[in-house]
């Protein structure tokens, strides 16, 4: 068996509140009145007050952007290259921020056996896993593996990785480093797509430190993993590159399907761990959006603040694609008084794909 020994976090430099964005936005989008009105209406109902970015331009004037062309029409947009660029530069100095403050205290870097590194932001080869490696002066032996280009639910799939590597090798000591630049990607047609994205999502990064239940340190015992694809939801979630940076698919019929599937496939994760609803003490789910988060509730039968983590973490940074269900799980094993206590943690991504995992904090 594993376990989670450490989790912990890192964001961008730049803080931009949600109604300085939707100023952006409304500039960019050139929404006459009725647009600019219920642009208004769906920001401030987003459930979001602040997300972070790579990018300052969110909260600046027009002569002030960065990276954006100066000019309300964005012209030239930025290209594919430029923000990989940017992701480039960024990526691994949040990455290495977020797994020096796991580790610190528990192990040296020298230690680490595994690396695993999630994104769906940016790519290139060599690429994050080894930028990492050179920056922490890590050995050039170490396993290493990436998990690209599933969205949300990828951090469950790496801890589910992580588990498998443990159970096989006692002395593992297995990082996860989730990083996403979601920002770089904004685009400037306003389709409901684009708008539901330059809405919802942020960038940040967030490590966990995985081991042998054997390792000295108490932590959060991983018991058990679920996952299940719903073909009906294929097109209604998807990422795709383009020549102007990746595109976002987001349809409004998203928490129509969670609502209507996730009781279900939360019966059948739970069966196959050998437990049942009422054995759970916490709920960590992605907080993929308001209406998610409130199909989730409705879905499950939840308690009102059976959620409050993951509607904290969404109000605080936003929708952070695969680091977000870590950021809801730091916060939750930071407040878990009544132990031992069982988690159930889920999430959603392209396909649409949901995964789960079943843990317990002693």
């Amino acid at each position: 068996m594993s376990k989670i020994i450490s989790i912990n976090t890192a964001v961008p430099a730049y803080r931009h509140r949600q109604e300085d964005i939707l100023n952006f936005m409304q500039k960019v989008y050139a929404a006459d009145a009725a647009e600019m009105r219920k642009m208004k209406y769906l920001y401030h109902h987003s459930g979001i007050k602040n997300r972070y970015s790579v990018l300052p331009d969110y909260s600046r004037q027009v002569q002030d952007w960065k990276f954006y062309p100066r000019s309300e029409n964005l012209e030239p947009f930025p290209s594919l290259e430029q923000r990989m660029a940017v992701y480039n530069k960024h990526a691994a100095p949040l990455s290495t921020d977020a797994i020096r403050s796991c580790i610190e205290g528990i192990i040296s870097a020298s230690d680490i056996t595994h690396l695993i590194t999630v994104s769906c932001t940016g790519m290139s080869a060599p690429g994050l896993d080894l930028q990492i490696v050179d920056m922490m002066d890590l050995p050039n032996t170490i396993y290493r593996t990436s998990v690209n280009f599933m969205g949300c639910y990828a951090a469950i799939h790496a801890l589910k990785m992580a588990d498998a590597i443990c159970k096989t090798e006692e002395n593992a000591k297995v990082i996860i480093v989730c990083t996403e630049l979601c920002t770089l990607h904004f685009q400037r047609e306003a389709t409901m797509d684009n708008i539901a994205s330059s809405m919802l999502f942020a960038d940040g990064a967030a490590a966990v430190l995985v081991t042998h239940n054997d390792f000295a340190p108490p932590g959060l015992e991983l018991k058990n993993f679920y996952a299940e694809i719903v073909p009906k939801g294929r097109k209604d979630m998807a990422w795709e590159l383009s020549s102007s940076g990746f595109l976002m698919t987001l349809s409004g019929y998203i928490p129509d399907l969670i609502e209507e599937d996730f009781e279900q496939l939360i019966t059948r994760a739970l069966g196959a761990g050998g437990l049942k609803k009422g054995d759970i003490d916490h709920w960590c789910v992605h907080p993929g959006g308001k209406r998610i988060l409130e199909a989730v509730q409705r879905s499950l039968g939840l308690k009102e603040n059976a959620l409050e983590h993951s509607f904290d973490i969404l109000e605080r940074y936003g929708n952070m694609s695969s680091p977000t269900v870590l950021f809801v799980l730091k916060q939750m094993l930071q407040t878990v008084k009544n132990r031992p206590a069982k988690i159930m943690g889920a999430a959603f991504g392209p396909g649409l794909t949901m995964e789960t995992f079943i843990a317990e904090i002693n």
